[in-house]
């Protein structure tokens, strides 16, 4: 019935009554149980509990909330009170103090679109579907003999009381994660300590903070690593039967610096017919990891590991990460093999896929490749990998070329990079670099997983992949009626949206001083990418097929790709039972996988933007040029060259009195007529920077002010 009653939605709103009479449920046929109309009241009750419907008080008529101006998400509030609703596969929505309703940081909300013509878009939340009070973080002290949390997460305005006998031995400065164990009064509760982190001053204790607040272990269960520890640390003679053997054959990886987890080797040559030979070479992780197993269930609970400045959260216990799993060099490793036939034109003519065990060369770092492949400067050790080098250059632009082709969208969006001393204080923030050598691996990478979610998706076998659905109509048309408010005019047609015309939309803009804040802007307007058992495509890479393979030690949704690559194509287990096993296990698996990477995401933001706050805290005082990034009714957001990002609030433009123009994305000033818009340079001074609020204000820096 649920269909059905979506299906009438689809086209108006509709009330109970209105629905039972279409439904044909309020007929005098004697045929019609009176149990259907009991259905129906109790679909339409699930179906709100979900949130796919909502009833307006006033007409008390359903709605559909793809066809509102509703949208449902989890809110993450702000010190100063205003909060952003994050919608799944959606823009997030900014939500004034004003207008929030009485939610706090974590609910799950209901929040109706004020602006829906903005890209940047404004709500009120109508409705806290759920308030989840999760174990919460916090520094310990004690006042009057009873034990008091200042929690770290100051949008959270609880209080909570901990009886001595409940603090786990935690003094006062204990960075503590305490439950709640129930309500005393409203806005107090009763809490335990769970777990100690470390005192507040101890080096790491604050990134360890956010982790916990996210359930991210840093630690595996006793049980898990027993398991770890029955684990081979080599490769035995017994475990390469049945593989092919290309021990003997030129396999190398390329990473940062610093990694120890590696994914991927690569090998290259040319064949006979002058078509290029690209070996991927993943890791063999299922091999390892059993399904069922203590450490598979760790894994899939992770989800995927997380890195967080100066630290990595694995999803596997180091003794497979770095060891047994990784693509170290000078030993024999396990690995599944995507060997590819590439044509000039960067089409994969003909492919292969294949348990195998692999011996790399060398373990390469991108800053040695990129001064090799645009600098021509080689080190001594990379001198016999040059030719082969310079041949994977030369296919990665091919390939790239032809993704362009069909429409791959690079935002080439920067990225900014803390760098912190060994006691993990920032000393200094830098761009990421993306050179020559990033690329040839992302290209590589890409192919490999199109080629091998194209070979399951037309054996018409459940699997998983990585999609990206199109973005709406109403998204562009709010993006081009923004960019048409700060003088640019576009062409693109809103009824027929395509990769081709969104990379063209893009690369129109390539030239501009703001065209890194004008590709987040649209980046944000297309929706996000997820996992999911049914294949859409992906739209941002202009691939029609498309999954996740080649990082099967940091990704679970990759590791499970192998998984059924051992069963359906090493094993050939594809009889119904197991058919109908992945069919129903893939749905959760994807949806979970999904969510956990959202989840890390989230950490990995809150902890940089932490530790930039902590970075700008030395700087006070210091003037720098930036530009206006987002406007809103109570400021603007400058951001830094670095990528640092500050407030300028509408209460320190103090030289007037300043009116936001939602039309023109603008703050004016009503005497001196004076405009701050979105793309503007300005001198901004830090004048406050802290690292537990995460968060920086500027002002605008004034010479004349400073001479006086």
């Amino acid at each position: 019935m649920q269909d059905k009653i979506i299906n009438l939605l689809n086209k108006e709103s509709l009330s109970v009554l209105e629905m039972k009479t279409l439904l044909k449920l309020n007929s005098r046929d004697k045929k019609i149980d009176i149990s259907n109309l009991k259905e129906l009241n109790k679909v339409l009750y699930d179906m709100e509990e979900k949130c796919l419907i909502y009833r307006a008080k006033k007409s008390g008529k359903y709605l559909l909330f793809k066809n509102s101006h509703l949208r449902v998400g989890r809110l993450i509030g702000n010190k100063k009170g205003f909060g952003f609703v994050d919608i799944e596969g959606d823009v997030d929505v900014f939500v004034a103090r004003i207008n929030m309703n009485g939610a706090i940081h974590g609910d799950t909300v209901i929040v109706e679109l004020l602006s829906p013509n903005s890209p940047t878009l404004e709500g009120k939340i109508i409705k806290i579907v759920k308030r989840d009070l999760a174990p919460l973080v916090g520094e310990f002290y004690y006042k009057k003999g009873m034990g008091n949390i200042t929690l770290d997460d100051e949008k959270v305005k609880l209080k909570i009381i901990i009886d001595k006998k409940k603090t786990m031995g935690a003094m006062n400065g204990h960075k503590v994660l305490v439950k709640l164990l129930g309500k005393k009064s409203d806005g107090t509760y009763a809490g335990e300590v769970v777990k100690i982190l470390g005192h507040v001053n101890d080096p790491g204790v604050d990134i360890l903070s956010v982790a916990t607040k996210y359930n991210l272990n840093e630690t595996f269960s006793d049980e898990v690593m027993k398991e770890v520890n029955n684990l081979p640390i080599s490769v035995s003679k017994e475990e390469m039967v049945g593989r092919t053997d290309l021990r003997s054959k030129t396999i190398f990886t390329i990473d940062g610096k610093d990694t120890k987890d590696i994914d991927d080797a690569v090998s290259i040559e040319v064949l006979k017919n002058g078509n290029y030979q690209l070996g991927v070479h993943i890791a063999d992780v299922s091999y390892y990891v059993k399904a069922g197993s203590m450490i598979d269930n760790e894994a899939y609970e992770r989800g995927t590991s997380v890195y967080l400045v100066d630290r990595v959260i694995p999803m596997l216990p180091h003794k497979l990460s770095n060891g047994i799993c990784s693509l170290n060099p000078s030993v024999d490793r396990l690995a599944i093999s995507c060997d590819m036939e590439i044509d000039s034109d960067g089409n994969v003519v003909n492919y292969s896929i294949y348990e195998s065990v692999i011996n790399s060369k060398k373990q390469m770092n991108y800053e040695a490749v990129n001064l090799m492949l645009e600098k021509n400067q080689v080190l001594d050790d990379y001198k016999i990998f040059e030719d082969d080098l310079r041949l994977m250059a030369k296919l990665a632009n091919i390939l790239r070329k032809n993704k362009e082709k069909r429409g791959y969208i690079d935002f080439d969006i920067d990225e900014a990079k803390v760098i912190a001393d060994e006691k993990g204080k920032p000393i200094d923030v830098k761009l990421r670099y993306r050179g020559v050598g990033e690329k040839i691996i992302e290209d590589f990478m890409i192919a490999a997983n199109e080629t091998v979610a194209s070979h399951i998706y037309f054996m018409e076998l459940p699997f998983i992949y990585r999609v990206h659905g199109k973005p709406s109509e109403e998204k562009i048309e709010n993006f081009k009626r923004f960019i048409k408010a700060l003088g640019y005019t576009v062409e693109i047609r809103t009824n027929d949206i395509t990769p081709l015309a969104m990379q063209r939309l893009l690369n129109s803009f390539k030239d501009k001083k703001e065209f890194h804040i004008l590709s987040q802007i649209l980046l944000r307007s297309m929706q996000k990418a997820v996992y999911d058992k049914t294949n859409i495509g992906h739209f941002g890479l202009g691939s029609k097929i498309y999954t996740h393979f080649t990082s099967p030690i940091r990704r679970y949704p990759d590791t499970t790709v192998h998984r059924l690559l051992r069963t359906y194509l090493f094993e050939n287990k594809i009889d119904n039972q197991t058919i109908s096993y992945w069919d129903n296990k893939l749905i959760s698996l994807a949806e979970h996988s999904s969510l956990k990477e959202r989840d890390a995401v989230a950490c990995e933001r809150e902890v940089d933007d932490m530790k930039k706050a902590e970075y700008m805290e030395d700087h006070i005082g210091e003037v720098y040029t930036g530009m206006i990034s987002s406007v809103m009714s109570f400021g603007f957001f400058v951001e830094l060259p670095n990528l640092i990002e500050g407030l300028v609030s509408i209460d320190a433009l103090d030289d007037d009195n300043y009116i936001y123009d939602e039309n023109m994305f603008s703050l004016s000033g009503v005497s001196n007529k004076k405009q701050y818009r979105l793309g503007d340079t300005v001198k901004v001074v830090v004048t406050r920077a802290s690292k537990e609020a995460r968060q920086i204000d500027f002002n605008l820096y004034s010479e004349e002010k400073e001479e006086n």
